[in-house]
């Protein structure tokens, strides 16, 4: 499909031939002429000059906002994408989207994720541009701002925002937000008083940037790259670095490369782009750098809005490929460096490196250059012969592999998804306890550290929290890494096999099992389990079970109690993006977009 083909959210779209600049997606008066002066009449107060309309546009996306210190560099790289679009003869338009920071929206930032994909996706499209850079970097940003553009599919590259550097406490290097878990974990332990968990929060986000870990946003970040959206070497300079810069403005030149078609070549968008192949150049990435478990939902999404992508991408797949691919990144929350180490040494491209022999990746797979990502490989050739620890070798791997596993029973007939590579007690990927069961955020964060649940406590005990699923809560919040109960920290416990349908931060560890399908709130196994059920997880098998006293017969009587309750509980209607929302969003197995959101096989 060319760029002037858009695929359309909306029905009724009609596909008409490529216009560019100006004369792209006319306003409706009935007169195209007529639709072109006035535009044409309007933009001149803003000072261009005919010269200037008359070139190809590339439209820059800017996500600056007060509230989201990650984008706190978009100005500077709104300026560099300019200057690469000039340079290379074309005109730079910025326009804003929503904006979304991971600690700024309420209740969670995935619930605006498809919101935002809809701003980008309509934006795009009703605006006259011939491509278009994706300037963010905040978790939910880059994946919200893919599956609009895909949807759009007019040329498009990703710029991201950059990670922050690391601040200092007390000699020791700290960095958002793996350090921001560990030492609330020891506040809450008592290992710590106030005074110092408020000194160490001074320190903790130094510069603009996202979080300096292999968190959801940098996990994004690099996953762009294999998917060969974002050119090689994009991922990791830090926000605040020269190279940064540099990359801005490197990717307005590209966009004006991909963006204007001539006899020599065609414009080339993210349809063209992204095959299996490339997904699984994503997939093989997220194991090896010991990714983010919301890149799995993410990804979901993402090929979800790829038309005609044959088989689905699946859950299935997450774990096939994770078997194949050791994690060699060593990096927080697995491991224990930033990601100024990871650019140090060489980031993405050196990565891939080391992964190419293993003959895991498609090198074959095109990139958004024109070139297949092997040919943009060759180019760092020699290039990473030096000393670093940072990014191992297949032989001395982190961990062997499937640093991501998917398990399936009858506690997750759809599944649910670890992270093994960050589990700090290994005895736990195979193991059983008693459920404790928390049926809310809100009971949770009631009843957690009450003296009357600690009695019931201990280290095999398995905290159980329903309700915080794409519905139930809604938006699936980063509530799943519930907190070790005070009782028990104090006793020197630091985890514990914790289960939900929600989610947690890329930057968090522990054994928790998270993205549980169906969830709680549409009556997925997990709302029928009570205190005291035993609930096991077997990783090697990949298995994840619940036992009830009266096994499946009781299982049934509680489903179909659950069942009547619900038809006779009396269901408010709800207004706005909230109804709508709850009313069409997907489950975490299908990326959590909205049904209505999702390419068509016949697109």
């Amino acid at each position: 499909m060319s760029s002037g083909g858009v695929a359309s959210s909306s029905e009724g779209a009609e596909v008409t031939r490529r216009e560019t600049g100006l004369r792209s997606r006319l306003t409706s008066y009935g007169d195209d002429e007529f639709s072109l002066f006035l535009r044409k009449a309007f933009i001149k107060g803003a000072g261009y000059s005919d010269d200037a309309l008359d070139r190809p546009i590339i439209g820059i996306i800017d996500t600056s906002s007060g509230f989201n210190p990650c984008h706190g560099n978009v100005p500077a790289l709104v300026k560099a994408v300019e200057r690469g679009v000039q340079l290379s003869g074309a005109l730079p338009i910025p326009f804003p989207t929503i904006s979304l920071h991971e600690s700024f929206a309420h209740p969670t930032s995935m619930y605006l994720r498809n919101l935002m994909s809809i701003d980008t996706e309509e934006m795009i499209k009703a605006q006259p541009m011939d491509g278009v850079v994706l300037i963010g970097g905040c978790d939910k940003t880059v994946p919200a701002q893919l599956m609009g553009a895909i949807s759009a599919n007019i040329p498009c590259i990703s710029l991201v925002t950059g990670p922050m550097l690391t601040g200092s406490h007390q000699g020791r290097r700290v960095g958002a937000c793996t350090d921001c878990r560990s030492y609330w974990k020891d506040y809450r332990a008592g290992l710590i008083d106030i005074e110092e968990i408020w000194r160490v929060n001074d320190e903790l986000v130094p510069t603009v940037g996202t979080c300096g870990v292999m968190g959801t946003a940098s996990t994004m970040a690099c996953l762009v790259e294999a998917l060969g959206l974002m050119p090689l070497g994009s991922a990791t300079p830090p926000a605040t670095s020269a190279a940064r810069i540099r990359v801005a403005e490197n990717t307005g030149k590209l966009a004006v490369k991909i963006s204007v078609e001539n006899e020599a070549r065609k414009c080339i968008t993210p349809q063209d782009v992204l095959t299996r192949e490339s997904f699984t150049n994503a997939i093989v990435v997220l194991h090896a750098l010991g990714g983010s478990t919301n890149a799995v939902v993410h990804l979901l999404a993402i090929a979800g809005r790829v038309p005609n992508l044959n088989p689905p991408l699946t859950l299935d797949d997450i774990d096939s490929i994770g078997r194949k691919t050791p994690l060699l990144v060593d990096l927080k929350p697995s491991g224990s460096g930033y990601m100024e180490d990871f650019h140090r040494a060489g980031g993405v491209p050196a990565l891939l490196q080391q992964l190419a022999p293993l003959s895991i990746l498609h090198l074959e797979a095109l990139t958004i250059t024109g070139r297949t990502l092997g040919d943009e490989l060759a180019n760092f050739a020699g290039k990473f012969d030096y000393p670093q620890e940072i990014i191992r070798t297949p032989s001395s791997p982190l961990f062997p592999a499937s640093a991501l596993v998917v398990l399936r029973g009858n506690l997750a007939p759809d599944g649910c998804v670890l992270k093994q590579s960050a589990v700090g007690n290994p005895a736990l990927l195979k193991h059983s306890g008693p459920a404790v069961v928390f049926t809310s955020a809100a009971d949770m964060a009631e009843r957690l550290d009450s003296p009357e649940l600690a009695s019931k406590l201990t280290a095999d005990s398995v905290l159980v929290l329903q309700g915080i699923g794409p519905v139930g809560h809604p938006g699936m919040p980063e509530a799943g890494m519930i907190p070790i109960p005070k009782a028990l920290a104090k006793q020197g416990v630091t985890d514990m096999l914790r289960i939900s349908d929600g989610r947690m931060s890329g930057t968090a560890g522990g054994a928790v099992i998270l993205h549980v399908a169906p969830e709680a709130a549409v009556g997925g196994p997990l709302a029928l389990v009570q205190d005291g059920d035993i609930i096991g997880v077997d990783v090697d098998e990949r298995k994840i079970w619940v036992g009830m006293v009266g096994g499946d017969a009781e299982i049934e009587r509680r489903k179909v109690k659950w069942d009547d309750e619900q038809r006779k509980r009396i269901k408010p209607r709800v207004r706005g993006y909230e109804g709508l929302y709850k009313s069409t969003v997907l489950q975490a197995d299908q990326g959590a977009d909205f049904d209505w959101l999702r390419a068509n096989d016949s697109e």
